[in-house]
């Protein structure tokens, strides 16, 4: 539409590995609406969480932010403590600002106190519940909770909607929400649930993956049921016309899980949520398998189709990216820790500028520069075991991080280290009030 900025869709899916999708090299999962809408645009292989938790890497997201300095570290997924986004400027309040209407459908994460919601926080409305987890039927959470807790809102108001699977409602959701603000600008938040613990899929899914074991077989619907709900809501673009004046882009908020939640029948079996994709790691890890996740992005008007881009991005980059293509100009250095990728998406093979990028969890400490990275106290997964006290990889020889070369790259490791020490240092500095 003439003289209308870009409509935004992001789409978020929670726990999703990096090998989960047919576009990232999954070969037992049927993503056909994900797999179609990376191919309208720019495959992300080279994309981060700035945290390989939830709640940090949400904050990350909508405010272009490291986690620290957002004011986030970790909430736990029941808790109901008033904790959360410390008040800030947020994707959602900026673009509202910019005549944009706003809403989100799904997970919030970022406060389950009303005064810590997403209508505080820039959303006009919001759909869905403000913990980490919910029963995908009852939308009840009951995880170790003395008083299992009903989670499903809108706005302010608690709805019931029992037995409807929660990822097929919010995805009606969000696409009522884009019908509803066809005539102006809006941004379309969908952070869907799955396909996070519990294990829960319809019937009518499991079915289609019965060929597949026990445990992979609820994956594979979980994940097949989100991509039907993303292709629910691309259609409603296209339907509506406004597909080539809408942004698209997809991720995850960190890598996949090996919770004990997530074991079948109270088991521990060999699979235990998806797949990091040969990447060494899982969710609560910051190798790569815990921060590096699948990522698209689709702008049939300004992004060219059908490629990958090498350009090493983090979810703080989203932010700048999205007002540098709103507003024609970069948004102010200072208000972001990340920057735009808008010149390397739009042209490939520009060259992007040197930088690195580093991660804070848990103790654990990870940067990257280039194609080495360097993590300090690095875990494997949730528990508290030190898989590399000190490690370098090489990610362009050794995307697995097998080959530990710090003793061998003694020098560049010694760099590397203070860099990201230093780090750390201003990082503590900058955490606000009420860092959580």
């Amino acid at each position: 539409m003439a003289n209308r900025p870009p409509n935004v869709v992001v789409i978020y899916a929670d726990d999703l590995g990096y090998g989960d999708l047919g576009c990232f090299g999954a070969d037992d999962l049927d993503t056909p609406a994900l797999d179609a809408l990376c191919a309208t645009g720019a495959k992300l292989s080279q994309w981060y969480s700035n945290s390989p938790v939830c709640s940090p890497s949400r904050a990350s997201l909508l405010t272009g932010r490291y986690p620290s300095r957002a004011g986030v570290e970790n909430i736990l997924a029941g808790s109901r403590e008033t904790v959360g986004l410390p008040p800030q400027a947020t994707l959602a309040s900026q673009l509202r600002d910019r005549g944009y209407r706003t809403g989100i459908f799904g997970k919030w994460h970022l406060g389950v106190d009303a005064s810590f919601g997403p209508l505080e926080r820039g959303f006009d409305t919001h759909v869905g519940f403000r913990a980490g987890c919910v029963d995908y039927f009852s939308h009840i959470y009951y995880w170790g909770a003395t008083n299992p807790t009903h989670d499903l809102w809108e706005d302010d108001e608690e709805i019931w909607s029992n037995g409807e699977y929660l990822t097929t409602l919010i995805a009606d959701r969000a696409a009522r929400f884009i019908r509803d603000h066809a005539e102006q600008p809006f941004f379309c938040y969908v952070p869907f649930n799955a396909p996070h613990y519990p294990m829960h899929a319809p019937a009518e899914y499991v079915a289609q993956f019965a060929h597949l074991p026990p445990d992979r077989r609820i994956m594979a619907a979980m994940i097949k049921a989100l991509d039907d709900g993303v292709a629910r809501i691309v259609a409603t673009l296209d339907e509506l016309g406004l597909r080539e004046d809408t942004i698209v882009f997809v991720s995850s908020d960190n890598g996949p899980s090996t919770e004990e939640r997530n074991w079948l029948n109270g088991e521990e079996i060999s699979y235990r949520g998806g797949s990091a994709g040969g990447l060494r790691g899982h969710k609560g890890s910051v190798f790569d398998g815990g921060i590096r996740v699948p990522a698209m992005i689709s702008w049939p008007g300004r992004i060219p189709a059908g490629w990958e881009s090498a350009d090493v991005g983090i979810m703080m980059d989203l932010v700048p990216t999205l007002l540098h293509a709103i507003d024609g100009t970069p948004p102010p250095g200072d208000d972001h820790d990340g920057r735009s990728l808008l010149p390397t998406l739009t042209t490939p093979g520009t060259e992007p500028d040197a930088r690195m990028i580093c991660w804070d969890y848990a103790t654990q400490l990870a940067a990257r520069e280039g194609t080495w990275k360097i993590v300090l106290d690095a875990r494997e997964a949730m528990g508290p075991e030190i898989a590399e006290a000190r490690g370098l990889f090489d990610l362009s020889a050794d995307p697995g991080e097998q080959h530990n070369l710090a003793d061998v790259e003694a020098e560049r490791f010694k760099t590397m280290e203070a860099d990201l020490l230093a780090w750390a240092e201003r990082s503590a500095r900058s955490r606000p009030a009420g860092w959580v």
